[in-house]
């Protein structure tokens, strides 16, 4: 009962020290102001008179109280805060200088410094009628009508309210440009690697590897990038059947331009037009940066959807460039975390652990062209065509377009690709119909040239979009769109191929697309659909839809069962796969789940009931068997690791008579900065991350994205997967600190740009537990209320009676200093501690050269209450 007693003390102790600034200074603050208030303090020109008669000390004539003799009054000097503007917490600590005023000796007022203010966010008009004081040192508060201060010392905060008509537009989770973090300079490497062997009943043995990722370096503003693409495969006891190949496939440099809301590109990219086809170049673009704009007014960021029969790898690539690989769980998956920056047509590969393969492509079209009036997005781009080979072919191109927000209804749109043998021109509208939703409508028409053909090929294409949101019924209509081409239309990527590799392939003609949810609350009903139809002038049609049904009911005493009935069809090049997906879930404890599945397909009907369980926020896992689609029995499993140092995924399957396979996916990546580095995970290669310094403490827990990392030897650990452009925290896991930790601030926020190594420290203090006792040179004790600080002036304790004090995070060899009427007064050092011992009694001497006094025999294990043993003389 102790333990758990201490256990419980302990975890209310960490969460108590979160945010928190000179703890103890506040409690005592807060006890000696109800003892004044009890003994009819006399308030007096703001000062409040102290009945020391109550206290039960032995000296009651060595006593300081001078830091909370006064009502709200601040000791002057500098203190450090977490600051709160109109109660959006900015991700810094700031350091305040409090000081007295020339017309008030008996207070203190705080100094906000030129940097505070930059984080106000105030409106360009606003900043410039800011006025200074104290030798420009001070905000002059007078300056900013309306604004005003406050600070509660306890929780360590500086809360500022100023007008909201004078600050940018700000929400909960997403900061003006002011307060974006550009991060720090360092060099990464990102990988995804994934292997597969899988071993049929009457066949070879065939393994494989796929990878691919980023390497990259950040100087400034601006960031490097180089992503790879690697395949390894073998077939035991074929000869020549080994193939292996490393590619580097993009070169390229980018940075943000914060203040026109845009982002630079240099060298070998994509498009990433709106309005026309994307294709590969090497040179120069401009474009306005959707990510940059507050959540609720960024464009549509793609996802793809699917069906997998058994575990499965799952391949998203554009044009032969591999842009997200994972492996996935039998059943439906949804993958949502693809850059919003992806555009065009993707190419999706399922393959399957017993060797079957789906191969069908999506659609990444946007939501109806609208723009906020007022408001101009461009992309302009110029420079030469470029394939995989790293060659430049074709004309050199110039590229523009622009979208302008006219009225509140009402956007226009357009752009201009002019490459000398090719040319074409868009010009499109869109309308907001309010609550009959959005639509837009734009036409493009390309002439194009090819050398050695008479033939002169110009033609249109046309495009209409709709978007709507059914509040009344639950429903949302995410994208509908059509698409004609006519035969002699081409895009830029078209061209390329006709000209340079006589392939008139995908010549397309119609495409037709939709993607819609909706929810039915009283049946508990929630159905999807994704569909894409597209045909071609010259090869058969592509279809693929996906229709998910999803029911939650109750049958009996089991809770919360869910039904999930999926159809698909997938036709490409020619070929159809068509099936049925049925699964039944029941929760079979607060983290584990049992599930039974069936896919009924052209290859027959397999059967398979599973059990999954959460062990962690970290690691899950799941467990199956059943009948394969032939009748034989069947087995399978599936792990996931979110390591520290990278994301696991584990599978394997067995099929009598059939195959036996085995797959393995690492994804991770080290970033290495003048600040330190680690070895982490990641699900995004190259995106932003942040590294967090907790002072050299190693295997201190840390919160991010739901998942949690742990710091390495160093203190260090990398956290990846940040959102650009939107505020994101890391928090320190209080209840999983080692025992002598301790985390004087628990959380960090920042926003930071693409692609950008962000910084963070946190407060922790390691070390033991002491109940010490402190004295001076002469014999005599510092008096009641002095503090013991480390050098960097951190509060470990505040000195009780006759030098009586608890400190916590101390350190062997470890200078402390002993303060009191507001300056040092003198030092203590701590002496060579066992550790993992509470150290019952230690005394200290406080001079000007430090001594110790300290006996071994004091020492004993941590009990539940501190033992003080009193040394005399």
């Amino acid at each position: 009962m102790a333990k758990s007693f201490k256990t419980a003390s302990r975890k209310a102790e960490k969460k108590s020290n979160q945010h928190t600034i000179r703890p103890v200074a506040a409690l005592i603050y807060l006890i000696i102001a109800g003892m004044a208030s009890a003994s009819s303090a006399a308030f007096a020109a703001g000062d409040i008179e102290f009945n020391s008669d109550i206290l039960d000390l032995k000296d009651k004539q060595n006593i300081d109280l001078s830091d909370f003799s006064r009502a709200g009054y601040i000791m002057p000097g500098k203190y450090e805060f977490i600051v709160k503007v109109n109660n959006n917490e900015l991700p810094d600590l700031y350091t305040i200088n409090y000081i007295v005023p020339e017309n008030d000796p008996k207070a203190s007022v705080p100094c906000i410094p030129r940097e505070l203010v930059n984080q106000f966010t105030l409106k360009p008009e606003w900043l410039k009628a800011v006025t200074w004081k104290d030798g420009d040192a001070c905000l002059d508060e007078s300056s900013i009508p309306g604004m005003t201060t406050s600070t509660n010392l306890g929780a360590g905060s500086f809360i500022v309210t100023i007008p909201q008509a004078y600050v940018e537009y700000a929400t909960e989770d997403w900061d003006p440009p002011s307060r974006w973090d550009e991060g720090i300079s360092g060099l990464i490497f990102d990988y995804n690697l994934n292997a597969n062997v899988t071993d049929p009943a009457n066949g070879k043995q065939r393994q494989q590897v796929t990878g691919s990722g980023t390497a990259g370096a950040n100087l400034g503003v601006w960031r490097f990038r180089a992503d790879w693409q690697a395949n390894y495969q073998h077939t035991t006891g074929v000869n020549g059947s080994t193939e292996n190949n490393w590619d580097w496939s993009q070169y390229y440099l980018y940075r943000a331009i914060t203040q026109w809301g845009a982002r630079l590109v240099m060298g070998e990219t994509y498009s990433r037009s709106d309005i026309f086809d994307n294709f590969r170049f090497t040179g120069i673009s401009l474009l306005t940066d959707d990510q940059m704009l507050p959540p609720n007014l960024r464009g549509y960021a793609p996802e793809v959807t699917g069906i997998a029969k058994s575990n499965a790898k799952v391949t998203i690539s554009q044009q032969g460039r591999v842009i997200y690989e994972t492996q996935v769980a039998p059943g439906p998956f949804r993958i949502q975390n693809l850059n919003d920056a992806v555009s065009g047509k993707l190419d999706v590969r399922v393959e399957e652990q017993d060797g079957s393969v789906q191969e069908y492509q999506m659609d990444t079209a946007s939501i109806p062209y609208l723009t906020r009036p007022g408001r101009v997005q461009y992309k302009i781009s110029a420079g030469k065509p470029s394939d995989m080979d790293h060659k430049t072919e074709g004309p050199v191109f110039a590229m523009g377009e622009f979208s302008w927000g006219v009225t509140n209804g009402w956007s226009l749109y357009g752009g201009s690709l002019v490459a000398g043998d090719y040319n074409s021109v868009s010009l499109g509208i869109g309308r907001d119909l309010m609550v009959l939703g959005a639509i837009s409508f734009d036409a493009t028409h390309s002439w194009a040239k090819i050398p050695n053909d008479d033939k002169r090929y110009h033609g249109g294409s046309y495009r209409v979009s709709y978007s709507k949101r059914f509040e009344a019924i639950n429903g949302q209509v995410t994208f509908a769109g059509y698409r004609f081409s006519e035969r002699d239309f081409m895009s830029m990527d078209q061209y390329l191929d006709r000209r340079y590799r006589d392939n008139n392939r995908d010549n397309n003609k119609e495409l037709y697309t939709i993607t819609l949810s909706k929810q039915f609350p009283d049946l508990g009903l929630s159905a999807y659909l994704n569909y894409n139809h597209q045909t071609y002038w010259n090869k058969p049609n592509n279809d693929y839809y996906n229709l998910s049904l999803s029911k939650f009911m109750d049958i009996g005493s089991f809770k919360n069962i869910n039904i999930n009935l999926s159809a698909y069809r997938n036709k490409f090049n020619g070929e159809n796969d068509d099936g049925v997906y049925l699964n039944v879930s029941m929760p079979w404890s607060d983290k584990a789940t049992i599930s039974y599945n069936t896919v009924i397909n052209k290859n027959g009907n397999s059967h398979n009931v599973s059990y999954f369980d959460r062990l962690d926020d970290n690691n899950n896992y799941r467990l199956g068997a059943g009948l394969s689609s032939r009748g034989r029995p069947s087995a399978d499993a599936y792990y996931t690791r979110y390591g520290d140092t990278a994301l696991v995924t584990a599978s394997a399957s067995h099929i009598q008579g059939e195959n036996t396979s085995a797959s393995l996916s690492l994804q991770g990546g080290a970033t290495l900065t003048p600040k330190g580095g680690a070895f982490h995970r990641t699900a995004m290669p190259g995106a932003a991350r942040l590294l967090v310094d907790t002072n050299g403490v190693a295997d201190v827990p840390i919160r991010s994205l739901g998942a949690v990392s742990h710091t390495n030897y160093f203190g260090k650990a990398v956290l990846p997967d940040i959102n650009n452009y939107y505020r994101s925290s890391a928090t320190i896991d209080l209840d999983k600190l080692p025992d002598d930790v301790d985390a004087v601030r628990s959380i960090q926020q920042l926003t930071l740009t693409e692609g950008a190594i962000g910084y963070r420290e946190f407060d922790v203090i390691s070390g033991q537990k002491a109940m010490a006792i402190v004295r001076l040179k002469d014999g005599s004790y510092p008096p009641f209320g002095a503090s013991i600080t480390t050098e960097k002036g951190r509060e470990l304790g505040i000195v009780n009676d006759s030098g009586n004090v608890y400190l916590s995070g101390i350190n062997s060899g470890e200078i402390l200093d002993v303060r009191w009427s507001g300056k040092k007064q003198c030092e203590v050092q701590v002496p060579q501690l066992d550790e993992g011992i509470f150290i019952s009694s230690l005394l200290l001497t406080c001079g000007d050269t430090p001594s110790i006094s300290y006996s071994a025999q004091e020492r004993t294990e941590s009990p539940s209450q501190p033992q003080l043993v009193k040394t005399e003389g």
